[in-house]
């Protein structure tokens, strides 16, 4: 093989991964936006927006799974060597933990129309969009940090998922009152309850990306556990939603 095929292969395998990546940034762009809209939607009780958010999933579902195609195909055709091999792997598993994190939006989204036909508890729907604005932060910092190589930014985000573990428990424990204090508060608090798991998962997921670029940068994942704020037994109880 002469030199100027080598450049050629290597040439078109760039153009096919940056392709690729183009899709995963645009992905992202896509869920941070859910995450921003399903709060806004439980806040102001617009079931017209968490109607729309939930539309919307299937485009993030159809980008990962063109993710996914474009990867296994990358593979097939262009043999790449162990780095570049790393980088398809990493992209495929940056869409699918954003293809969760939409899931987790429009789950957000669902809830919205039920609980626009109960009660307000006062103040949740500030806190939790609040919470979901540090998710998304998280998500944007840490598509960036891949984008950049940035491995300080990685590292950044991992340990800011203690902040989310945090938030999430304070909530947990502020609908237990509510539930206590009223028992005709229980269903709406509930519902509250499963939102705020929801938007800790995503913060999980998006710390998930940012061990993949460390995980990119340095081919190793992080020695150390991640950093987990305890969490209250029945507050970690599994929840399967599609």
């Amino acid at each position: 093989m002469t030199l100027n095929t080598e450049q050629h292969i290597q040439s078109v395998y760039d153009r096919d991964l940056e392709a690729v990546q183009a899709l995963v940034v645009k992905m992202g762009g896509l869920v941070e936006t859910a995450i921003l809209e399903a709060a806004e939607a439980l806040e102001a009780r617009d079931e017209e927006l968490a109607e729309a958010v939930r539309e919307r999933d299937r485009a993030i579902d159809a980008l990962e799974e063109r993710v996914n195609e474009e990867s296994a195909r990358l593979i097939a055709l262009r043999a790449p060597t162990a780095s570049d091999l790393r980088t398809v792997l990493t992209v495929m598993k940056i869409a699918a933990s954003l293809e969760r994190t939409g899931d987790y939006a429009k789950n957000m989204a669902k809830r919205s129309h039920v609980l626009a036909q109960m009660p307000q508890i006062n103040g949740a729907g500030g806190a939790l969009r609040r919470m979901a604005k540090t998710v998304e932060v998280m998500l944007k910092d840490a598509l960036d940090a891949y984008i950049q190589r940035d491995l300080e930014l990685a590292n950044d985000v991992r340990h800011r998922d203690l902040d989310v573990d945090q938030m999430y428990n304070a909530l947990f424990r502020e609908f237990l009152t509510y539930m206590m204090e009223d028992p005709r508060n229980i269903t709406a608090c509930m519902h509250l309850h499963f939102i705020a798991k929801n938007i800790e998962r995503m913060g999980d997921h998006a710390t998930t990306i940012a061990e993949q670029v460390i995980y990119l940068v340095t081919g190793e994942m992080p020695e150390e556990s991640r950093p987990k704020h305890d969490h209250l037994v029945a507050a970690r109880l599994d929840e399967s939603e599609d």
